[in-house]
């Protein structure tokens, strides 16, 4: 993801910022005797330099996708903003992953990225009907509006809630600096999402440090964790990250979606491998479900 990259991270204060006054109280509102859950996952999985370390042997790439479900429990699903899906395609996706997996895919670009939100072009329910098959392996979808996008526009978002099925997870991730300033508008905005029950999406990048904004919308939380090449603040964030989402799941908090990105994938099992020993150690009560290397043993499915 180049979004918010730098050259060097050497002089970023990566320090969280508090939580906004409204979050203890939102989760009061969730407190729930059943254990939270902690998806871990990356941003896909047709990776080659995997097989051997994190996929099993010998595997061929057509067997990918089961190799990545028995590694991680979820996954930030960028191939539907490209294009929506078949139903065949949809099915073989919830055949080859196991029961705990759980699918985040992403609002097609078509619909993201149109003036209307795809409000006047049919592809909204296109998309959600193809996507509901899914069933209980559908996680979360999310919308990434465009960087131009700011809260003058909230309106259309709101109309394009109103839009989309209640019975799908949604979750909302804003760029546009307008949207982390303190105002009215900016405040609305956080108050349509929990207002329609739609969650956010906060996003941890060296380069733009007003995206990790911190703000609790619903009973779930989707969380884009970019890192340096396991660059040594990696880990110090991963425990901050580890820290937070525990005070967050005490408080009530019930799903929470997170997602390591590192350069072209290739160490983002590493860094989520490191996320779940953190969050496990964090908050022992939480079901979570990690990476571990594979090397040395074939896979079951040769």
């Amino acid at each position: 993801m180049d979004f918010g990259k730098l050259t060097s991270v050497d002089n970023i204060d990566f320090t969280l910022p508090p939580d906004p006054e409204h979050n203890r109280e939102l989760l009061r509102n969730f407190s729930s005797a059943t254990p939270p859950r902690i998806y871990i996952g990356a941003t896909g999985y047709n990776m080659k330099a995997w097989v051997g370390t994190w996929y099993a042997p010998g595997t061929r790439e057509r067997d990918f996708l089961q190799q990545y479900g028995l590694q991680f429990n979820t996954i930030e699903h960028n191939t539907t903003h490209y294009r929506i899906p078949d139903t065949a395609t949809v099915d073989r996706w919830k055949a080859d992953t196991p029961e705990d997996f759980r699918f985040c895919p992403k609002i097609p670009q078509t619909i993201s990225h149109a003036r209307d939100l795809g409000l006047n072009s049919g592809q909204i329910p296109l998309f959600c009907e193809v996507i509901a098959g899914l069933d209980e392996k559908l996680g979360c979808c999310f919308l990434q509006l465009p960087p131009h996008f700011s809260v003058r526009e909230v309106p259309l978002l709101e109309r394009f809630l109103e839009s989309f099925p209640a019975s799908i997870p949604l979750a909302v991730e804003v760029r546009h600096p307008t949207f982390f300033q303190v105002s009215d508008a900016a405040e609305d905005y956080f108050s349509l999402l929990q207002k329609r029950n739609v969650s956010t999406v906060i996003t941890d990048v060296a380069g733009r440090r007003d995206v990790c904004h911190m703000h609790l919308t619903d009973l779930r939380v989707l969380v884009r964790f970019v890192g340096n090449a396991l660059h040594p603040s990696d880990r110090q964030r991963v425990e901050q990250w580890a820290k937070r989402i525990g005070e967050w799941c005490n408080e009530g908090l019930q799903e929470v979606y997170f997602f390591t990105h590192e350069p072209d994938n290739l160490l983002a099992p590493e860094l989520a491998a490191i996320c779940a020993d953190a969050f496990s150690k964090q908050l022992p009560p939480a079901i979570i479900r990690g990476p571990a290397k594979v090397s040395g043993r074939q896979g079951t499915l040769f």
